[in-house]
């Protein structure tokens, strides 16, 4: 039967006046089990306050805040203060009670709020990764095809329908909401696992079986085990968006676990106090750092520019061909439009192909109009660049990267002058949309905040157009001061180490860090994608989503041991999220607890 009109909304289910919507709807279990995948009570709470509440019509038919409230598993219970890291710390603290330790060792220890069911809520999660994950793919497709001008593939085979299956929207959204929710549950079995583990009960498994109850009961198990999830990145086809996930991650991971042993004295060690035993953690000498990994990770690149091109990242090569004119020269204007004039790329392959023939001498033109071969067969492409190269040259790459001035130092000055500003104006612009999120910081230190923008575009710009100098001029450097058969392919390696060092610049900065962490990955990427070419080694099938499971444990097993290495606080409380323990920055809650602690006890 329908409601009477008279009904009001803030009656309980259980009200005497007789039946309502509000309860027969609350005991419909399609419509309970809706909810409870859909909304959470507190967001129920808020949509019935700004939107149910002002229309009479929803009013009368939507359940209650308390009948949703009591669908999702009853009354709201006390928060526990838990996480199973409260386990391991807890253990440091038995001295202290053991009441507070087993408080976040139970298997509500990853629940949250209490008034949720925990599988209800990593369901609903999950669902939303779903949707999210495919709306942003969608908004994607329309914007790069409007602002980044990409075109579709009308061709008869891209034309032909493809199933649902096959979509790659499909399968991203499929994997990336399969990772959070298989995540959460084996995070919660592997804990409930070593609780029960852990009861009087289940001594003797302990011990029939040592190993295996010293391995499922580790306060790390619950987090390796969760790891396993990461296979389901498989679900999304073997495509550059998966190499790069999980290259992304596992070099968060080894970051932090790096931040994780240093901070906790396994580097640099603890100097000693008057009593003999360590006191304090030694500190980081100031020349070390993540710059370091720039000259290895420039080395790489430039030798992979050169020889294997199509393993070369395409961002960088772009943004070296398009700020290289001084080395790599466009086509004249009075050129005639008949004749082909080399592209960069095809100058670039010159260098390698002198580098494969012993770097032969530059025989001008003009000197000796009458000599047939003035180039080998296979650099004929860039005869019109060295056609007209001035006759006091002597080296072949001099007159194809400098044709017009026999000076190499002079060449390097020019660089700098017409490469530097451009590329400034790039990172100022980089660094004023960062500044976008910080709009209030701006507005409340104007001038400290333009300083800094203008201090970091500088150094940035300052390291790019330094890395591509030093880069380009070594070629000049090594032709003047080696002999030809000296390291006549490796020496691009060794420009591009040299050209890394300018990383000392930004040493120090803050996001330096990430541009750095940033070319060592694309280094690594670009070094297994040539090991692949060449057969160094074969690919292993699969292998990105093993590198992404290995990067989940690795991440997991930080978090366990010390949150704080984590430096981001938005990691922290992403990582709390992904367990199923909220929104919460855990590691700077217990660490501000224990601080307390520590001064109560001083006290």
């Amino acid at each position: 039967m329908a409601s009477q009109p008279g009904t009001s909304s803030s009656r309980s289910p259980g009200h005497s006046s007789g039946p309502s919507v509000t309860a027969r709807s609350t005991s419909d279990p399609i419509l309970r089990n809706a909810l409870r995948y859909t909304i959470s009570a507190r967001e129920y709470a808020t949509l019935h306050k700004y939107v149910i509440s002002r229309s009479r019509a929803l009013k009368r038919r939507a359940p209650t805040v308390d009948a949703v409230q009591k669908m999702m598993d009853g009354t709201p219970q006390p928060q526990p203060r838990g996480r199973t890291q409260s386990l391991h710390k807890g253990d440091k603290r038995k001295g202290k009670g053991e009441g507070k330790g087993k408080e976040g060792d139970g298997a509500d220890a990853v629940a949250v709020g209490g008034a949720d069911d925990y599988n209800a809520r990593a369901i609903r999660h999950s669902i939303r990764v779903f949707i999210a994950t495919g709306a942003l793919m969608k908004l994607w497709e329309v914007a790069s095809a409007r602002l980044l001008g990409k075109k579709k593939d009308v061709s008869s085979a891209a034309q032909k329908k493809q199933p649902l299956y096959k979509s790659e929207t499909l399968r991203l959204s499929l994997s990336l909401s399969t990772i959070l929710l298989m995540y959460r549950l084996l995070f919660r079995f592997f804990t409930r696992l070593r609780v029960h583990l852990l009861d009087q009960s289940a001594a003797p498994f302990r011990l029939r079986n040592p190993a295996t109850a010293t391995t499922l009961t580790s306060s790390y198990a619950p987090a390796v085990g969760a790891s396993l999830a990461g296979l389901a990145l498989g679900i999304y086809p073997s495509r550059k968006l998966r190499v790069t996930i999980a290259l992304y991650t596992i070099f968060r991971a080894l970051e932090f676990g790096w931040n994780c042993t240093e901070d906790n004295g396994m580097v640099w060690g603890w100097e000693k106090g008057l009593d003999g035993k360590p006191d304090r953690k030694k500190t980081r000498p100031s020349w070390w750092g993540s710059w370091m990994l720039q000259p290895l990770a420039f080395g790489q690149l430039m030798h992979a520019l050169v020889f294997d091109k199509d393993c070369f990242p395409p961002f960088y090569a772009n943004l070296i061909f398009s700020n290289s004119s001084t080395y790599l020269h466009s086509k004249p204007e009075v050129y005639p439009s008949g004749l082909k004039w080399p592209q960069a790329s095809e100058i670039v392959d010159s260098m390698g192909q002198m580098a494969r023939l012993g770097w032969p001498a530059f025989i001008s033109p003009t000197l000796f109009p009458t000599k047939e071969e003035i180039l080998p067969a296979t650099l004929t492409a860039i005869s019109p660049v060295t056609s007209g190269a001035h006759p006091l040259i002597t080296s072949l790459s001099c007159a194809t990267l400098h044709p017009s001035d026999p000076s190499c130092s002079r060449t390097f000055l020019t660089f700098w002058l017409h490469s530097f500003p451009p590329i400034t104006r790039l990172m100022l612009l980089a660094y004023s949309a960062m500044l976008l999120p910080r709009l209030r910081t701006l507005y409340h230190f104007p001038l400290s905040t333009l300083r800094k923008v203008l201090s970091g575009g500088l150094r940035l710009a300052t390291f790019v157009t330094g890395t591509m100098a030093t880069a380009w001029s070594s070629i000049c450097f090594f032709q003047a001061w080696f002999p030809r058969s000296f390291m006549p392919t490796q020496r691009f390696w060794l420009g591009g180490f040299l050209s890394g060092l300018w990383g000392v610049v930004l040493q120090g900065r803050q996001g330096s860090r990430g541009v750095f962490l940033s070319n060592a990955k694309f280094s690594v990427e670009s070094l297994w994608k040539v090991g692949v070419k060449r057969r160094w080694w074969r690919a292993m099938r699969g292998g990105d989503v093993w590198v992404f499971v290995a990067a989940l444990m690795v991440t997991g097993l930080v978090y366990e041991r010390d949150a704080m290495a984590i430096k981001e606080g938005s990691w922290r409380k992403g990582i709390s999220w992904a367990r199923g323990e909220g929104w919460r920055d855990w590691g700077a809650e217990m660490e501000m607890e224990d601080e307390d602690e520590d001064e109560g006890g001083g006290r």
